[in-house]
């Protein structure tokens, strides 16, 4: 059961798995970004 401290993927089962897993990972984090800094561009 996933809880708020442990809310993730689970461990990859085979290579191209685990580099899924890194991309979407790194995928979000920069869309994350870009949404910070659009959400601060409109508001000043």
């Amino acid at each position: 059961m996933a809880t708020w401290s442990n809310f993730n993927l689970q461990n990859g089962a085979s290579p191209l798995m685990e580099q899924i897993i890194f991309f979407h990972d790194h995928t979000l984090i920069i869309l994350i970004m870009i949404t910070i800094l659009v959400t601060y561009i409109l508001l000043n």
